[in-house]
C-alpha cells in the first residue's frame, strides 16, 4: 500500500532545528509547513487545514502545552505529536516522543499513528479491490 502523504504544520522555537527537521519529513513524503513560534503556528491553523501538527522540543513549554488546545479547537480531527515527553498527560495530545529523539524515531512514531490524512487513503485502497 503506498504511504499516505500528510499536511503537516510543524512548528518549532529554533529556526536552523524546523528547517533540518522539515526536510526530513518531506523528504518521507510529506507537505510541512514550517512554523517559527506561537504566533505562526496559530496564524497557520487560521490559513490552512492540516493532517497533522508537530510541536517541537525548542516552543516553550507553555506553547506546548496551550498550543494542542488551539489545534482541537480548530480542527478536531487534526491529529497532535508533541516531540516532549510530557505529553503523554495532555489530553490534547494524540501522541509525544522523548526529547532528542531521533528523526528516525520521529518519522515512525508519524507512521504509527492514526492520521486522519492516512484513512482516507487506505480507504480508497481497499475499495479499489
Amino acid at each position: 500500500m503506498a504511504k499516505a502523504k500528510l499536511r503537516v504544520l510543524y512548528g518549532e522555537g529554533e529556526e536552523e532545528i524546523l528547517k533540518e527537521q522539515a526536510a526530513a519529513m518531506e523528504k518521507a513524503g510529506h507537505a510541512v509547513q514550517q512554523a517559527i513560534g506561537r504566533k505562526a503556528v496559530e496564524e497557520a491553523l487560521k490559513k490552512s487545514a492540516f493532517d497533522l501538527v508537530v510541536l517541537g522540543s525548542t516552543m516553550s513549554r507553555n506553547d506546548r502545552h496551550h498550543l494542542p488546545y488551539m489545534v482541537k479547537k480548530t480542527s478536531p480531527e487534526t491529529s497532535v505529536l508533541v516531540l516532549h515527553a510530557d505529553g503523554s498527560r495532555h489530553p490534547y495530545v494524540d501522541a509525544c516522543i522523548d526529547t532528542g529523539s531521533s528523526m528516525e524515531n520521529v518519522l515512525a512514531r508519524i507512521e504509527s499513528m492514526k492520521i486522519a490524512g492516512m484513512m482516507p487513503s487506505a480507504a480508497a485502497a481497499g475499495a479499489g479491490r
